[in-house]
């Protein structure tokens, strides 16, 4: 269950991704108020498959999820997508809000990729053609989102890359494993805050943005039979890097910010992050689950002109969270 507003919580020692809905943990599922979700798909003709998923929520609001076009029949393990979808970087990023396991996004993607990486561009997705399962992908596309940010250039703004490999042991198990990298240049990428005297402040970094994912996954169920029993270990690790230039200022009195004027100085900045999640269905329709969050949000570095003190919304935090999951399928 959740206690805190979404739209007023934020992670200390990391930028907000800016946006109400994208700040803290998506709308949540269980003793709150569900989103449904609309999802139409059919081939458009032999070559093409059409998809649009929309979500209606507890505000009577329709929102876009995806809406992208697929290719049938390029052959040699090669598909096209292209619009809006959900990016094939990480594990969960893929899977819809309604179908995780936890009610909630790790820590780790609400921290660098604003709960789940949304591309709106086309990618290439490679599957060999072999024993072993080998997907290969590339992704490019506009950067207006979380970690982007608007820029004043036409192109491509955020392209990323993506390897998963993973095959059988036995009759009972299946794992998969994966990298990913994401590279983005915001060109001014902003959040409401405050600054070191408690003064209504604007922050915007403009720069060099680059994440590093790496997964993993285990599924067991005896003799490949998930009805019964089944349990699903699950984890991914985060690194993002950013060096650029960061400008602050405040609307109508000066403070640590210089007031309207503003102060734009250098950043840098390295931060991690992961979790660790294991699922296990005991009987049919129940299950149990516990995942563990970590997150490291580094030291930023500026100069010459600001510290850390000036911006605490920024100041180092090692977060950890424990989190149990029981769950009936009804």
């Amino acid at each position: 269950k959740t206690t805190r507003d979404p739209a007023t919580w934020t992670m200390q020692g990391f930028v907000p991704p800016g946006e109400p809905d994208e700040v803290g943990p998506p709308r949540r599922r269980g003793f709150t108020a569900q989103e449904t979700e609309l999802t139409v798909s059919a081939n458009v003709d032999p070559n093409f498959r059409g998809y649009l998923n929309l979500a209606l929520t507890p505000g009577n609001a329709v929102e876009l999820e995806e809406a992208y076009f697929q290719t049938l029949g390029l052959g040699a393990g090669l598909t096209v997508k292209g619009g809006r979808f959900l990016s094939g970087i990480g594990y969960q990023n893929e899977i819809h809000p309604h179908a995780w396991d936890f009610a909630d996004a790790p820590l780790a993607y609400t921290a660098f990729v604003g709960n789940k990486l949304t591309t709106e561009g086309v990618q290439v997705k490679w599957l060999a053609p072999t024993e072993t399962f080998l997907e290969l992908g590339l992704e490019g596309g506009r950067d207006n989102s979380f970690p982007g940010g608007a820029r004043n250039k036409s192109g491509t703004g955020i392209g990323a890359a993506f390897a998963h490999v993973g095959g059988d042991v036995g009759a009972s198990n299946s794992w998969r494993a994966g990298l990913s990298y994401i590279a983005t240049r915001p060109g001014g990428r902003s959040y409401e805050g405050v600054d070191g005297t408690g003064l209504a402040t604007t922050v915007s970094f403009a720069g060099d943005s680059r994440t590093a994912v790496a997964d993993f996954v285990w599924k067991w169920a005896p003799n490949g039979n998930a009805k019964e029993r089944n349990f699903k270990l699950q984890g991914e690790y985060f690194r993002r890097t950013e060096d650029g230039s960061l400008r602050c200022s405040e609307r109508d009195t000066s403070g640590a910010c210089g007031g309207a004027a503003g102060i734009t100085d250098r950043y840098r900045s390295a931060q991690s992050g992961y979790y660790l999640q294991g699922v296990y269905q005991f009987m049919p329709r129940w299950r149990v689950g516990y995942r563990h969050d970590r997150l490291d949000s580094g030291t930023p570095s500026f100069g010459p002109t600001l510290v850390v003190a000036d911006l605490p919304q920024l100041a180092p935090f090692k977060p950890t969270r424990n989190t149990v999951m029981v769950d009936f399928a009804s």
